[in-house]
């Protein structure tokens, strides 16, 4: 327990990507070192003022069209029109997704005779207001890696020094973060598995230990706390996210949680298949903190443990959390990575760009590539804000070595639509895919779309799902539709060039292009 500063009792708790009140590192530090805290959210106008907004189409049936997988999975009909309708209100599911876990935050605090204090502006000058405001003497955090947010910590950090005021942070959304895993020489490292053994041999149970959060007895009373704003107060309108099935905040959080636990023996087997329900589907809660990092990764060490039978799925999923921790500590290091390649000699790439470069990205996103498993991914994206991780594979590495786009425009194009968007792993799995980032797969490793396809949704129960025109083909056709016989696609009903377009770049060519603009870049 640290000595708190004279002069005052009481603490702020900023919450940022931490949106629970159980297992919270800053929260749990707050109420060990002051006897009344309050807390605070804030919608960052620097981060919210310039989303663009997202597709709001919802799935025909609600929850229940998507059998195969959570209802974040759901497909709409293309005439489905957007929800909300409020004029020039934004739509964005991440920002209903706060919205609605902070309301549960601030219900729980009235409960407990207190009230989240909800501020819409820019933090550096918010929080030392409000900390001023509030008479607090400290204000608490958890880290966050991105360097947009390191700066602003730094600049919020000056602020309330200015007023006498302490700033304290805590490592709070990773197992290990910055300098705690290191090679021998210590050094950070840039290979995940070498990173990976050393990341299990430091682990013990303190790591993953629950922080205790009690805050009845020293829970801030509400009286300055105003009622928590309207969404569209903030600039944006309500989304199909509960229609998608998403339940957000901490018990939503919880109800995944234990859901998966359920099938994780079977993850490792089931997790590359997009029309099956394999992955965690646990990815948004983690990145918004309404669940905690040590929660998710106990479930996985404790089902190792205690089930032989699904401990190889538990270690499988583990992995993927330390996958994790490994982009934050090269977000870290190598802050370079947000907008060049981590391997300096790919930044001289020469992508497709100008009109032509314009033309394959539009194709792509709009899911027009004629390639069917690129074209559902694109439409369950659009529609959801979800994609498999394998798709997210498959699509990245045909942006990327099937067009020759620069890997940063599908980077920051997800960036927009994902609604487990995280700068870290956005950007190492599309330098991954690109073969431009640490530990890449070799530039020489080029996905074919179509055998990616058959391989991973043979029966192409996927494809149907999301590009309904294509269904009645043949679970051959289905991956490859300009290689079906002229018969089949009449009795399917599909004009290509018409019903579904025809493929934009021939792959065999594509791949020779692509491994000459590697072997210049490499040669230069």
């Amino acid at each position: 327990m640290t000595t708190p500063p004279p002069g005052s009792e009481t603490a702020l708790v900023w919450l940022r990507r931490d949106l629970r009140l159980s297992d919270h590192a800053a929260l749990s530090a707050a109420l060990d070192d002051f006897s009344r805290v309050h807390l605070v959210f804030m919608f960052d106008r620097d981060i919210l003022d310039p989303l663009p907004g997202q597709e709001q189409a919802l799935p025909p049936d609600g929850p229940s069209a998507t059998p195969a997988g959570p209802a974040q999975e759901g497909v709409a009909p293309a005439s489905a029109q957007p929800a909300g309708g409020h004029g020039d209100l934004r739509h964005d599911r991440r920002v209903e997704f706060i919205w609605r876990s902070i309301a549960e935050i601030d219900a729980r605090l009235r409960e407990l005779g207190g009230a989240l204090h909800v501020v819409h502006g820019r933090p550096r000058q918010a929080i030392p207001a409000l900390a001023a405001r509030l008479e607090v003497a400290a204000v608490y955090a958890n880290h966050d890696y991105e360097p947009a947010a390191i700066a602003r910590d730094e600049a919020v950090r000056a602020a309330l020094a200015a007023d006498g005021r302490e700033f304290r942070t805590f490592k709070d959304q990773a197992v290990f973060e910055r300098d705690e895993v290191l090679t021998g020489q210590g050094k950070p490292f840039s290979v995940f598995t070498p990173y990976r053994n050393a990341w299990m041999k430091r682990l013990s149970d303190i790591d993953l230990a629950e922080r205790p959060v009690a805050l009845a007895a020293r829970l801030a009373p509400a009286a300055h706390a105003p009622s928590l704003p309207a969404l569209e107060s903030l600039g944006f309108a309500g989304t199909n996210l509960l229609a998608l099935g998403i339940e957000p905040g901490e018990a939503g959080a919880r109800r995944a949680l234990s859901d998966f636990a359920d099938r994780i023996g079977r993850y490792r087997e089931a997790r590359d298949f997009p029309a099956v329900r394999g992955p965690s589907y646990l990815s948004v809660h983690l990145r918004f903190g309404t669940l905690s990092i040590r929660a998710a990764a106990r479930l996985a060490l404790q089902t190792m443990r205690a089930d032989p039978g699904a401990a190889e799925g538990a270690s499988t999923w583990l992995n993927e959390l330390i996958w994790r921790d490994f982009y934050f500590q090269i977000l870290h290091h190598h802050p370079h990575v947000v907008d060049r390649a981590f391997r300096p000699e790919y930044d001289a790439i020469r992508w497709v760009d100008g009109v032509a470069g314009d033309a394959l990205f539009d194709a792509w996103r709009e899911a027009r590539t004629g390639y069917p498993i690129v074209d559902a991914a694109i439409a369950q994206i659009r529609r959801s804000g979800y994609m498999h991780n394998r798709l997210r594979m498959i699509v990245a590495s045909f942006l990327v070595k099937d067009l020759g786009v620069d890997w940063r425009r599908g980077e920051r194009w997800f960036a927009d639509q994902l609604n487990d968007y995280d700068l870290a792993a956005n950007n190492g799995g599309w330098q991954w895919a690109a073969s431009t980032g640490c530990d890449a797969q070799p530039y020489f490793r080029i996905f074919n779309p179509v055998t990616q396809s058959q391989k991973f949704d043979p029966q192409g129960k996927f494809i149907r799902r999301y590009l309904p025109q294509l269904a009645n083909l043949s679970d051959k056709a289905i991956h490859a539709p300009w290689l079906a016989p002229a018969a089949e696609l009449e009795r399917a009903g599909v004009r290509l060039g018409v019903d579904y377009p025809l493929p934009i770049v021939d792959h065999a060519a594509a791949r020779e292009a692509t491994l000459g603009r590697f072997a210049a870049a490499r040669a230069a």
